[in-house]
């Protein structure tokens, strides 16, 4: 089979559904690949021998996004800050004392705007729910931010990266699978060059609050 055909062979709801579900399980608070999978389902959307539509993407992006968030809340909010010493042991690369101390710094400096912009920054995205049940932060306010958020990143990701692969779509002839290696890997590098400006904020922070 080739890859037009195998692209053609995959159900749009099993690309829906696993959308949702890692964005959903990344917003728990469980470091998953969540914007990776978004920029790669988008790219598929893009392509004409898919089946996939790219408001079906974004809408379950945002639907994975707001449910895991929320889910996310809950358990913040049972089981507090000692929830992110039991984080720290399991995911101890992303749940240091210092990512931690990082997003209460920004949550109390932001508000609400954290949750919102948070939904753009991998740290924040896996912190927002839990942490913001975890300060008691009122959910209907956290709701509005988080809602308001994943609607803007899903979409506005969706729709750059479908209308870049239209674009690349036009430079060739057939589909191959060097354009979408292409588009996965320039999904990965900016996730791993945000991730680099994050590691960098959050050790300036945890030097500043040592001196």
């Amino acid at each position: 089979m080739n890859v037009e055909g195998l692209l053609a062979a995959i159900p749009a709801p099993l690309v829906y559904a696993i959308v949702a579900v890692v964005i959903g399980v990344e917003s728990l608070g469980v470091p998953l690949p969540g914007e990776i999978v978004l920029v790669s389902a988008a790219f598929l959307a893009s392509q004409h021998v898919t089946s996939v539509d790219p408001v079906g993407v974004g809408a379950a992006a945002v639907i994975g996004a707001v449910v895991g968030d929320s889910i996310g809340y809950t358990i913040g909010r049972r089981f507090g800050l000692h929830l992110f010493d039991r984080l720290e042991r399991r995911f101890p690369e992303h749940f240091r004392a210092a990512h931690v101390a990082y997003a209460e710094h920004l949550f109390a400096r932001w508000g609400v705007w954290a949750v919102f912009f948070g939904r753009f920054i991998a740290l924040l995205r896996i912190l927002a729910g839990p942490l913001a049940g975890a300060l008691k932060m009122a959910y209907p306010r956290f709701l509005a931010a988080n809602a308001a958020g994943g609607l803007c990143w899903a979409g506005g990701t969706t729709a750059l990266v479908y209308f870049l692969g239209m674009a690349a779509e036009r430079w060739l002839s057939r589909f191959s699978w060097i354009a979408l290696v292409v588009a996965v890997l320039c999904g990965i590098a900016g996730a791993l060059f945000l991730r680099h400006r994050i590691e960098e904020a959050v050790a300036k922070f945890e030097a500043d609050t040592a001196g």
